[in-house]
């Protein structure tokens, strides 16, 4: 049991991926607290992942400094500490060009993937630093390093790649605290929107035609590779940048 007596956060939990994170952190022996806007979500997501003994749900708006605040105080008051957070809680946009998007859809990615991260991250980091100890894992994406023809995402990319930066400063400027930094870049995962284009057998066949182990990746292999970071056995491991995509990068980054 590599998480055995850990106490873990997963935002963004009822997501397919942040589900497959908070099913193996319980399956690796965790108390995992499942976060998200959705209290329904979430319950439903607890008991798709069938450890409801060691997981528990909690509405929050990352977006919120004082909500998010009162939940990790909450998360304390239960739980004595906080061991693992993963910060998996994000939001993209229809693939459009960019001088087409509104400002109002530009701020609502900076608000969730940016400040939702720092907001809890912020909260974490002050008991952590009280315990001197701590992981954490932030779930980014391969859009952060490359741009994809005909896919427009420059602000969803953009807030991606400003993660990768703090993750580095975050492992550097908190190691001596004994509390470690990575992030998890995923390539295509068969999860939220691309589900659908999935369905298709020709249009899946195109994608994983592109990629060098010649399938799309699942919730599961992005949350191994959160688990590797979040377990003592990666205890030399900080400010780390790890692609889950199956390839594409070294092929065509």
């Amino acid at each position: 049991m590599r998480l055995a007596d850990k106490v873990a956060i997963v935002t963004g939990a009822s997501s397919d991926i942040g589900k497959g994170i908070a099913k193996r952190f319980a399956e690796e022996g965790a108390k995992v607290v499942l976060i998200a806007r959705n209290l329904e979500g979430l319950e439903k997501a607890r008991k798709e992942i069938g450890h409801e003994k060691s997981t528990a749900s909690m509405s929050c708006d990352l977006t919120n400094e004082s909500q998010v605040m009162q939940t990790i105080n909450q998360i304390m008051d239960t739980y004595g500490k906080i061991d693992i957070l993963v910060n998996n809680a994000g939001a993209i946009n229809d693939p459009i060009h960019f001088h087409e998007m509104q400002d109002s859809e530009i701020r609502k990615l900076i608000d969730i993937n940016l400040f939702g991260i720092f907001h809890i991250t912020k909260a974490v980091l002050n008991k952590m630093s009280d315990t001197k100890k701590g992981v954490i894992v932030n779930i980014g994406s391969i859009s952060s390093e490359r741009a994809i023809p005909r896919v427009h995402l420059a602000a969803y990319s953009a807030t991606k790649a400003a993660i990768t930066m703090f993750t580095k400063s975050i492992a550097v400027e908190y190691a001596r605290k004994n509390i470690r930094c990575n992030c998890v870049n995923p390539g295509i995962i068969n999860s939220g929107m691309i589900k659908p284009y999935l369905d298709q057998p020709q249009a899946r066949k195109v994608l994983e035609e592109r990629l060098p182990l010649a399938r799309i990746g699942e919730p599961v292999d992005v949350a191994n590779a959160a688990l590797f970071l979040a377990s003592d056995e990666a205890n030399w491991i900080t400010g780390t940048i790890l692609n889950v995509d199956g390839g594409k990068t070294a092929s065509e980054g």
